[in-house]
C-alpha cells in the first residue's frame, strides 16, 4: 500500500475494463484519480465504488477526440488537485469487423485515428506541459500487441503503432527532465469492449491470417492484469524505465 501516496493520475476510459481496475488500484494505493469517459454513468459508477472504498476521485466526462474537452479534462484536474503527476492513456476504441487494408473504409479510419491516436495526443499534450514544467512525471499509453505485432484490422493497427512511436518520441524528450513514458500492449483481454465483437461483420479473411500468428490456445488477459503492469510503470519502483514497449499476452504472440 502507499505506492502512489499523494501522486495525482489521471486515466482515461475509466469507466469500465482496464481503465477502471487501474483507478481501483491507484486510489488503493494513495493516489488522487481522476477518471474520464464518455459515458458518464459508468463513470460515475467507479467513482462511487473508488469513494467507497475510501478513495479520492474526480470524475470528467470527456471525448478525448475532441481537443477542447481534453483541455477541460486537464484544467479540471487542476482546479481539483493542482497538479498531474501520472497519465495513462488508456481510452481507446477497437473496429467491428478487423477490416483489412484492401477493405478499410474511410469511417473507420477517422474514427480509430481521432481516438486512438490523435486523443492519446490531445491528451498527453496538456498533461505535459505541466509534467515538464515541474520536472517530474510519468505517462503510460495503452497500445496494443496489435500495434506491435500487425495482428488485428489495419486501421487498428495503424492507431495502435502510432502510439507506440509516440511513446518512444515523449520518452526522449523527456529523459532529460525527468519525465517518463512507457507503452503496454495487451493482447486479448476480457473487457466489455472486446467481448462484444459482432462476430457476423469480421473480415474472416483478416482473421484467418491472425490465427496463424498467434497461439490462441493460451489464456486472454484479464483487466486486473494489465492494470498492475500499469501501477508498476505508473510508480516511482519503475524509476529506471522510460521509452519501453511491454507487451502483456501470456505469451500467445511470441
Amino acid at each position: 500500500m502507499g505506492r502512489l501516496e499523494g501522486k495525482v493520475a489521471v486515466i482515461t476510459g475509466g469507466n469500465s475494463g482496464i481503465g477502471a481496475k487501474a483507478a481501483e488500484m491507484f486510489a488503493r494505493e494513495g493516489a488522487r484519480v481522476v477518471i474520464s469517459a464518455r459515458r458518464e454513468a459508468q463513470l460515475e459508477e467507479v467513482a462511487a465504488g473508488i469513494r467507497a472504498a475510501g478513495g479520492e476521485v474526480l470524475s470528467v466526462p470527456c471525448d478525448i477526440s475532441k481537443p477542447n474537452q481534453c483541455a477541460a479534462l486537464v484544467e479540471k484536474t487542476l482546479e481539483k488537485f493542482g497538479t498531474v503527476d501520472i497519465l495513462v492513456n488508456n481510452a481507446g476504441v477497437l473496429d467491428g469487423g478487423l477490416e483489412a487494408v484492401e477493405k478499410v473504409s474511410d469511417e473507420t479510419i477517422d474514427y480509430l485515428i481521432d481516438i486512438n491516436t490523435k486523443g492519446t495526443m490531445y491528451v498527453t499534450r496538456n498533461c505535459a506541459k505541466i509534467m515538464m514544467e515541474k520536472k517530474s512525471g510519468s505517462i503510460v499509453n495503452v497500445a496494443s500487441v496489435a500495434g506491435y505485432c500487425g495482428n488485428g484490422g489495419a486501421a487498428y493497427v495503424a492507431s495502435k503503432a502510432a502510439v507506440i512511436g509516440l511513446t518512444k518520441n515523449i520518452a526522449m524528450r523527456g529523459a532529460g527532465v525527468n519525465v517518463r513514458c512507457n507503452a503496454v500492449c495487451p493482447g486479448t483481454v476480457v473487457t466489455p469492449m472486446t467481448m462484444n465483437l459482432q462476430k457476423d461483420k469480421l473480415d474472416m479473411d483478416m482473421l484467418s491470417a491472425m490465427n496463424k500468428h498467434a497461439d490462441n490456445s493460451l489464456p486472454p488477459c484479464m483487466p486486473d492484469e494489465v492494470a498492475n503492469v500499469l501501477l508498476f510503470l505508473a510508480s516511482d519502483e519503475s524509476s529506471a524505465v522510460t521509452g519501453q514497449v511491454m507487451v502483456v499476452d501470456h505469451g500467445a504472440d511470441l
